[in-house]
């Protein structure tokens, strides 16, 4: 089991407190785009999937291979039985005793999402600093995070397959009922095209109908 950390913005961070969001979309990154054949995704592990050196069993996941090359690809976000620890935009403060030691005595921190302040267990807030900025979510350390999630499941698939049960999971109406544009003026409410408007919201225009490869992660929120 190993941990990672993951980014999501205020808007996912809500829908993921809120139990809306159990699923997250990122783009496949290809070590080259190969005009002969192409990427096709596979499964691997689960019960006839072989087994690690040290005799565990490799979770069923998907990856993707080239048909051409043979390269495969597997999730650089980890496989089902990982962890992944949320970043988010935070503001606090940390406090090193003594010099130079690596792990902080104490520490504060408080996010956008709710600007509720929030103290992780291990650590003894002595004060807390709301005059400090913002700091963007990629500099989150781990001792702030507060949001720890598991992930249950890995697949690979083009952006446009995603279901409205999955674009349900995403949290994307989570999102869309906090835009200028009412929910109903999304197609009557449809999870798909809220998740389409909350893509191009990232991306830009255009960048769903590219449909590009993406990997499905699957996750229970378990702190």
């Amino acid at each position: 089991m190993k941990e990672r950390p993951i980014l999501f913005s205020a808007p996912m961070v809500r829908a993921i407190l809120a139990g809306d969001k159990t699923q997250t979309r990122r783009i496949v990154k290809f070590p080259h785009h190969n005009p002969l054949v192409e990427w096709e995704p596979i499964t691997i592990g689960g019960e006839r999937g072989g087994r690690t050196a040290s005799g565990e069993k490799i979770p069923e996941q998907g990856g993707i291979f080239h048909t051409r090359t043979g390269e495969g690809l597997m999730c650089p976000h980890g496989q089902p039985g990982d962890r992944l620890w949320v970043r988010e935009t935070w503001r606090g403060v940390v406090k090193i005793s003594p010099p130079n030691a690596v792990k902080p005595e104490y520490g504060v921190a408080r996010y956008v999402p709710d600007k509720e302040h929030c103290k992780r267990i291990e650590y003894a807030a002595t004060e807390k600093r709301d005059a400090d900025p913002w700091r963007p979510s990629i500099h989150m350390p781990r001792w702030a995070s507060r949001i720890l999630l598991e992930i249950t499941c890995v697949r690979v698939e083009r952006l446009l397959d995603i279901s409205q049960a999955d674009a349900y999971a995403e949290g994307a109406m989570s999102w869309a009922q906090e835009q200028e544009t009412q929910v109903k003026d999304l197609n009557g409410g449809d999870d798909r095209i809220a998740f389409m408007a909350l893509w191009e919201s990232i991306g830009g225009a255009g960048s769903w109908a590219a449909n590009p490869w993406v990997w499905v992660v699957e996750f229970r929120r378990i702190a």
